[in-house]
């Protein structure tokens, strides 16, 4: 399950354009990739969505099921509201503004081979005390949060929002409510196992909830292409006036770039005009949006 229904309010002004999972991040939306990743995986997979569903229903097309929130439910609501539409048993769940090379194969068998594991979290491991999780010796979850449910933390890690819930787990979630707060917390506190899968310190992970990060999941995407001109992705149907040098810039379908001058740090949205000189920026069919320094 991709869980999509937020507002997109992080991500403003983009998201008065299109929904947040629609958002392009090199050659396509960001909910593409994302259903790229779990794909391998999945016998079916489930989004749901709440602000401008439309333009996630134009994305995945048939081959996904829709859950419609009109009202907001929170991730356990979202999860508990599509049993149907995700059949039985264990459910990888992916936040859709999480851009990330996590392997979503190798996290579905550490759950599988973990038999008491209520949940299965991939994370980024921390000094102890560190992060929104803590660690025992034997990789079992004991803190969320701030709240250490059992002693004996001996590291720390950064929950990245992608994870594996078991059938049981699925089961007593509300109706309404957050998977942390209302699903995983209480079953550490019933002394449920919640395990982990360890993603690399050097692997990709960008929550995508800000125009800093959004230009950042670009970069990281444009990184690791082929096919690139002075570090930089130029959508075939794209054009370049000749006195323009580019810099770490994507350009995407049917956009142009005009003027002279310097073009550096910059996404070009399919469609959109830019011109240069021009840095640090989003360009949409609507114009440009400026991205703070970080």
């Amino acid at each position: 399950m991709i869980l999509c229904a937020g507002k997109g309010t992080r991500l403003a002004p983009l998201t008065a354009q299109c929904a947040k999972p629609a958002v392009p991040v090199g050659d396509r939306p960001m909910l593409s990739h994302v259903e790229a990743r779990v794909r391998p995986v999945a016998s079916r997979i489930v989004v749901n969505v709440h602000h401008r569903p439309d333009d996630v229903r134009a994305i995945v097309g048939a081959s996904v099921a829709v859950s419609e929130e009109v009202t907001l439910l929170g991730t356990a609501g979202g999860v508990s509201k599509a049993r149907e539409l995700l059949g039985d048993g264990p459910v990888l769940v992916w936040n859709g503004d999480i851009f990330a090379d996590i392997d979503a194969e190798t996290l579905v068998r550490a759950h599988a081979e973990t038999a008491d594991a209520v949940a299965t979290l991939a994370i980024r491991t921390a000094p102890r005390g560190t992060g929104n999780v803590g660690l025992d010796a034997d990789g079992r979850v004991v803190r969320m949060r701030k709240e250490t449910v059992r002693d004996g933390e001996v590291e720390g890690g950064e929950f990245l929002g992608v994870h594996v819930l078991s059938e049981a787990l699925r089961a007593s979630l509300p109706a309404v409510g957050c998977l942390v707060g209302d699903g995983y917390l209480p079953a550490l506190r019933r002394g449920a196992r919640i395990g982990v899968h360890r993603h690399p310190r050097d692997g990709v992970f960008i929550d995508v909830g800000t125009l800093a990060m959004y230009l950042a999941a670009n970069e990281a995407w444009r990184a690791a292409q082929a096919t690139i001109i002075d570090g930089s992705w130029i959508a075939q149907t794209a054009h370049v006036d000749a006195a323009i040098s580019v810099a770490r810039v994507v350009v995407g379908e049917g956009a142009r770039v005009v003027g002279s001058g310097a073009m550096t740090d910059v996404v070009v949205w399919p469609g959109a005009v830019a011109r240069a000189p021009l840095a640090r920026a989003i360009v949409t069919p609507n114009g440009v949006v400026a991205v703070p320094a970080v």
